[in-house]
């Protein structure tokens, strides 16, 4: 016997007992940038090498340690990991930027090589939101609230926190650089190895270790809020009000500084405890730099991005998703000679006339009891049920599977009437 072949370690099959609960968090995702007017774009999952080194950072873990690069008849090609570079790159070749306002979403999958572990595998999904040309906190406001309100209708709401920071200006933080680096550097011995190489690659990421030790002696480093532009400030806290006015709650954590390079200003990330250890579902901010990066004119933009799997992971831990819909509603049982015909008929006046109605019609023969097995394991509401009688007497018998209603024969030229009515 041949050896089976795996999937890759880290990506992941997702079988069809799972792929409800994905589609009811798509459809649901899609609904709401809907209702705030966003559009959808959709990029290739393979971009140019430098499109990631010029815009994540090369001296960041993931441009670094995780991209999944190629080599193509010279070309240096790598698997997308992360989206807002090639929503920008897409946004640039094709001229939707400059000078215009867009506000727009996407989802699909993004590759990293890193170790797997719950909720976080090296292919997974993203959803997106990504706005451009408008410079005014109210569309931070705005991507924040998109972002709430999705918690909200997956009835998670109460199981996450917002979490807040302001990076200021690109030049702000420059100067905030030097001075921690100069406070790291007086505490370099009591710096773990990692710390120690990002101090001097990405030292604000250092404020982001999960070190214990580390961040024992951050406690007294210089505050980036202290170093601040005006304009940051009155940014941010305008952003506040704004937040404020929409009852949202968050809470303000100066230690917070996204990984990647090309944020500024407002940073955010949304963090629940259900899932174990605290973690991060949702995380986006201000890169109003990005685009003019990346050969677009300068152009101001705000988003956010969330891994879906977590999502899911969490809907199930929460017991959630009691209201996903079965794959099927009804299923046809056919019991005697010549009840196939029928029954194909049957199913297809069903697909015609009921078109939201979810038919599985049995193929393969069996007896009664075996159909009324694979008709339980379908997940139907519905059997409907045609033996010899039903045939002669052009009727079927519809049973309900769940044991809400009487079992009832109605002639075949009702059923249409009928069968909405046990649904």
């Amino acid at each position: 016997m041949a050896k089976k072949i795996q999937a890759i370690r880290g990506m992941n099959d997702t079988l069809p007992e799972q792929t409800p609960v994905w589609q009811k968090l798509e459809s649901l995702l899609r609904d709401v940038v809907s209702s705030y007017g966003y559009s959808e774009i959709r990029m290739p999952i393979v971009e140019s090498t430098a499109l990631f080194k010029r815009s994540i950072g090369e001296v960041t873990d993931i441009v670094e340690k995780e991209m999944y690069t190629f080599d193509d008849n010279g070309d240096s090609l790598t698997l997308r990991p992360e989206g807002t570079a090639s929503c920008v790159r897409a946004g640039n070749e094709h001229g939707l930027l400059y000078n215009q306002e867009r506000r727009m979403w996407y989802m699909g999958p993004m590759f990293r090589h890193e170790r797997p572990q719950k909720g976080r595998y090296r292919q997974f999904n993203q959803f997106a939101i990504e706005t451009f040309g408008i410079a005014t906190p109210d569309i931070d406001a705005e991507v924040i609230l998109l972002s709430a309100r999705l918690w909200k209708a997956l009835g998670i709401d109460s199981h996450v926190e917002l979490q807040l920071n302001s990076l200021g200006s690109n030049e702000a933080r420059a100067l905030y650089k030097e001075a921690l680096v100069s406070y790291l550097e007086l505490h370099e011995d009591k710096l773990d190895a990692d710390s120690k190489r990002r101090m001097k690659t990405n030292p604000l990421r250092v404020l982001d270790s999960k070190n214990p030790d580390v961040q024992a002696v951050l406690v007294d480093a210089p505050k980036l809020s202290e170093h601040l532009d005006d304009e940051s400030v009155a940014h941010f806290a305008k952003l506040q009000q704004y937040l404020d006015a929409a009852g949202i709650q968050y809470v303000i954590n100066e230690r917070l500084v996204r990984g990647l390079d090309y944020y500024n200003r407002t940073v955010f990330e949304w963090v629940t405890s259900s899932l174990g250890a605290q973690g991060t579902i949702c995380a986006g901010g201000r890169y109003d730099g990005l685009v003019e990066q990346l050969g677009g004119k300068a152009t101001p933009a705000v988003g956010f991005a969330m891994g879906m799997e977590r999502i899911v992971l969490m809907l199930n831990e929460l017991e959630l998703n009691s209201d996903v819909k079965a794959d099927v509603d009804v299923y046809s049982v056919l019991v005697g000679e010549d009840t196939d015909i029928a029954g194909f008929k049957m199913a297809e006046l069903i697909r015609s006339e009921l078109p939201n109605v979810k038919m599985m019609h049995h193929c393969g023969a069996g007896n009664f009891k075996k159909q009324m097995k694979r008709a339980d394991k379908s997940g139907a509401k519905v059997a409907l049920i045609i033996g010899e009688t039903e045939l002669q007497d052009n009727c079927v018998t519809i049973k309900d599977l769940q044991g809400k209603a009487e079992q009832q024969t109605v002639a075949m030229d009702q059923l249409i009437a009928v069968l909405p009515t046990y649904l």
